[in-house]
């Protein structure tokens, strides 16, 4: 299952990315932003559990996600923001990290570094902002399907129909929540309109 947010603060966070005048520093504060809106409407009917807490008047019985079985893990480097802004919401889920990089040549992503706790009995939320063939989040997914996630849920800003649906046709169980799908990809497999290069505009790298 996919769904493209259909929440207008996201469209206009979407387009405040897609600006060329948004400064390095805007873009990483607007990614986390997306990715906190996003990432709460995955977890709407996320199953939580009963706590104890002491409030003003004394005891109460609540119900509170349960983020000791949530992992959050960023594809680095563009994903990194995505963690920060789902961080503030909740703190105390526990957090890997996958780094990939694509080869320009091929537009094929490979893995030269990992960091994953314990997954078993875990929901996995998988931040990867762009999904342009689906290549970076399939290489992911299988990851951290090997790595026996119970659950593997995509949080995502941008992508390409295409690359969605390739993500789709090949783990139809992991559910897609994104902001925004753009219609094509270009002769160099970039999202268009898109963005840009999200982990070079968030982290001032560009030449």
């Amino acid at each position: 299952m996919y769904k493209e947010s259909t929440n207008v603060v996201v469209k206009h966070l979407v387009n405040r990315l897609r600006d060329i005048t948004t400064t390095s520093n805007e873009f990483r504060l607007t990614i986390e932003e997306i990715a906190r809106i996003i990432a709460s409407e995955a977890l709407n009917n996320y199953p939580t559990a009963t706590k104890e807490i002491e409030t003003w008047q004394g005891s109460l019985d609540v119900e509170m996600i349960d983020v000791q079985k949530l992992v959050l893990v960023p594809i680095l480097r563009a994903g990194e923001p995505m963690l920060t802004g789902i961080l503030r919401t909740l703190p105390y889920a526990r957090s890997g990290f996958l780094a990939m990089k694509r080869d320009e040549q091929t537009a094929q992503s490979k893995l030269f570094y990992e960091n994953i706790p314990n997954l078993e009995d875990k929901t996995v939320l998988l931040l990867d902002p762009m999904v342009a063939t689906g290549g970076s989040l399939i290489d992911g997914i299988e990851y951290l399907k090997s790595k026996g996630a119970k659950k593997i849920v995509s949080l995502n800003i941008l992508g390409s129909q295409e690359g969605v649906a390739v993500v789709q046709k090949a783990f139809p169980d992991v559910d897609i929540f994104i902001a925004q799908i753009d219609p094509t990809l270009d002769e160099n497999k970039y999202i268009r309109p898109g963005l840009g290069d999200a982990g070079d505009r968030a982290f001032n790298t560009n030449d």
